[in-house]
């Protein structure tokens, strides 16, 4: 069978402008900026990690084995957080190594989506029973719950977003689904009818609408919209954004790197970012349609929800739209562990284009179930 070229020259050329908005948006405060120079050396290993993992044959990923090793090991490691963990801004998510630190949740998103690509190739003829949706959800929920006990609020909603991908695109009945959000809206009203403290209720609602305490919980959220609406429509230049250049806005590397570049580059700035976005994932896509197998498409599908949920995320955090999680904006923002893993994954989509073939759907009859709870039997 005639092997196809690796890597993804359009894909490639889309992401560079996003890594150089970033390190320009990173280094246009500052003249001696240490992230700056930190980010260029993750963005190195990140491309070894890309081009690397791009050379291997990742079909052995199919093996039950092999996934459900890795899910354990994921598992294992958000665990051992809460023993060895470093606590960084009130939340616990952190491995310290003294020259870096590594974050896990970050491989453990590429993690799930493997073993979600995994357990929805085999299953895609029976997909639409109930049982399917619970068993799947289990082994996010354990994942979430994981996360959020850290707390890191952002990393466990892109979990739920990449299983919420995957379930939309996988053929579980939609009535099933959204039975299931109907159970989950009334169980969350019963608790904040009869469970919630005063002091519980109050942190939500600080949560969910930070413009209630703008001199609080809410400046930073408040300080980004500033920043965003007074970019216009061209932006002010680079290195001329007052709110960053100022203080104003905090945490412009990471959190609020998308209000920084938009007061710097404006509407028109904005869009042109959203369109390299929107060619990575276009790519991706298409990546998912000549997939080898069920695996290979829903691993592409999985990453996408990967990228998108995490840009909206941040994008919406950034502009008022919701609430202030800590979710860094792919490839952009400032931060080595989830750049990494983004390439890594990249890289190993690359790697699945070596046996794509351009007629989709091959029934893979010897592969095998992931071992399943005992509650599905």
């Amino acid at each position: 069978m005639r092997t196809s070229s690796r890597i993804d020259w359009l894909l490639f050329a889309a992401l560079l402008p996003i890594l150089c908005a970033g390190l320009l948006t990173m280094h246009s405060f500052t003249e001696a900026n240490t992230l700056f120079s930190k980010q260029l050396v993750w963005i190195a290993v990140s491309l070894v990690f890309f081009f690397g993992a791009s050379l291997i044959d990742w079909r052995f990923l199919r093996r039950s084995d092999i996934i459900f090793g890795l899910f354990i090991a994921a598992t294992a490691l958000l665990l051992f957080l809460f023993v060895a963990g470093r606590v960084v801004k009130g939340a616990q998510s952190w491995f310290d190594f003294g020259a870096f630190s590594f974050q896990p949740v970050e491989p453990v998103k590429l993690i799930l989506i493997l073993v979600l690509a995994k357990y929805f190739s085999r299953r895609h003829i029976e997909i639409a029973h109930l049982r399917h949706l619970f068993v799947s959800g289990a082994y996010a929920l354990l994942l979430f719950v994981l996360v959020l006990l850290q707390p890191d609020f952002g990393g466990a909603m892109v979990v739920f977003c990449i299983w919420l991908g995957m379930v939309l695109v996988s053929g579980i009945s939609k009535r099933h689904l959204a039975a299931v959000f109907c159970i989950g809206l009334i169980s969350i009203a019963c608790l904040w009818s009869f469970v919630f403290k005063d002091y519980q209720k109050a942190r939500l609602i600080s949560f969910v609408h930070p413009f209630a305490d703008i001199h609080g919980s809410g400046y930073n959220a408040f300080q980004s919209m500033i920043a965003v609406g007074s970019g216009g429509l061209l932006g002010k230049g680079v290195g001329l954004g007052s709110q960053s250049r100022l203080n104003f806005l905090p945490e412009y590397e990471t959190d609020f790197i998308f209000a920084a570049f938009a007061e710097e580059w404006g509407f028109v700035g904005v869009l042109l970012l959203l369109l390299c976005f929107g060619m990575v994932i276009w790519r991706v896509l298409q990546c998912a349609l000549a997939g080898r197998s069920n695996f290979e498409s829903l691993y592409a599908l999985g990453l996408a929800s990967f990228i998108v949920s995490q840009v909206l995320i941040h994008a919406g955090m950034n502009i008022g739209l919701l609430p202030v999680t800590g979710i860094t904006l792919p490839f952009m923002s400032y931060g080595g562990t989830n750049l990494a893993t983004l390439f890594l994954g990249l890289g190993i989509l690359m790697g699945m284009r070596r046996y794509q073939r351009d007629a989709h759907r091959e029934l893979l009859q010897n592969e095998v179930s992931l071992p399943i709870p005992h509650f599905e039997s």
